[in-house]
């Protein structure tokens, strides 16, 4: 369930624009602003302003925004801004340019994204970046990771809730049988996890605990340092339980000294439209503090403020 906070009358795109302009005119920029517009749109009207602010202004919605903000801010807005297919392209390509600390992104992408999502995604990549993002990903990464990173980025799954029990349990003991022989990135059990819908891999992970009496995730922590694995464990997390998934991912870059907030940005902008609720509530649970609460207590001004609106704080 998403949490965007979208008035029940929204004001002519028109007047969005206007009002967005006069926030850029003058000495500084009226962030609140930017903020109280922006951040209470969906993804068709923030379409619909960016379009008509360009018809209007002659520029660009992202270039004013640059040219305006800075910081965490701006990159939350600009990513904000962005369709969703436009925004995954843009993070699946600087994921690749991360190398290895990239993978978990690609794979996060690919995992909680629908099959006509991912196409899309491909396709605008491909205009902007005058590349193939399975091409990219095939070039800069390699062995296991290169071999379960590309399906995973074509995959064509059915999205529909039927499900084949009989098959949910042969494919538990594929799975089963393949951990046992250490065979992590054997054919097969790429094979499953890349083709089969989420309802599908949902019923073999529950006939697998029925099994054998423990879950997927736990007999992939037979080496806890080993990067595979743990990508592994995340891809399950992913396709099975996503808000599991993005609660760690959202407590670890709150976690310690510092805030990763590159982490923290992506998560809220990318969900906030589709499972922040959800999210929200397993943070609760697995933390015994609200999100809000470490939001507040790990950023501060206009960047906090944008956070705590996309994730459906209602005095922002």
């Amino acid at each position: 369930m998403a949490s965007l906070n979208v008035p029940s009358q929204v004001p002519p795109v028109a007047e969005d624009c206007e009002k967005l302009r006069k926030a850029f005119v003058g000495w500084g920029t009226d962030e609140a602003c930017v903020i109280s517009i922006l951040a209470h749109r969906n993804a068709m009207q923030r379409s619909l302003i960016r379009q008509t602010y360009a018809e209007t202004f002659g520029e660009d919605l992202l270039k004013s925004l640059a040219d305006e903000l800075s910081g965490d801010f701006e990159r939350a807005v600009l990513l904000w801004i962005l369709n969703p297919a436009e925004r995954d392209a843009l993070l699946a390509n600087e994921a690749i340019k991360k190398g290895s600390a990239g993978h978990c992104i690609l794979m996060e992408i690919a995992c909680t994204r629908s099959s006509h999502h991912l196409f899309l995604v491909r396709e605008d990549y491909h205009i902007r970046f005058k590349r193939s993002l399975v091409e990219d990903v095939a070039h800069h990464t390699s062995g296991e990771f290169r071999k379960i990173l590309v399906p995973f980025l074509m995959a064509h799954r059915y999205e529909g809730p039927e499900v084949n029990m009989e098959l949910a349990t042969s494919e538990a003991k594929i799975i089963h049988e393949k951990i046992t022989e250490n065979a992590y990135s054997h054919e097969e059990l790429i094979r499953i996890l890349t083709t089969r819908s989420k309802a599908q891999l949902s019923a073999t992970f529950n006939s697998y605990n029925d099994l054998y009496g423990s879950t997927i995730n736990k007999n992939l922590k037979a080496d806890p340092k080993d990067k595979y694995l743990a990508f592994l464990r995340g891809a399950i997390k992913c396709l099975s339980y996503p808000e599991k998934y993005f609660e760690k991912v959202l407590r670890l870059s709150m976690k310690g000294f510092g805030t990763d907030e590159e982490s923290l940005t992506r998560v809220v902008v990318t969900r906030a439209e589709v499972d922040m609720e959800n999210i929200k509530e397993e943070y609760h649970r697995r933390n015994n503090v609200s999100l809000e609460n470490d939001i507040k207590g790990d950023t501060s001004g206009d960047y906090q403020r944008m956070l705590l609106a996309l994730i459906g704080n209602k005095s922002v």
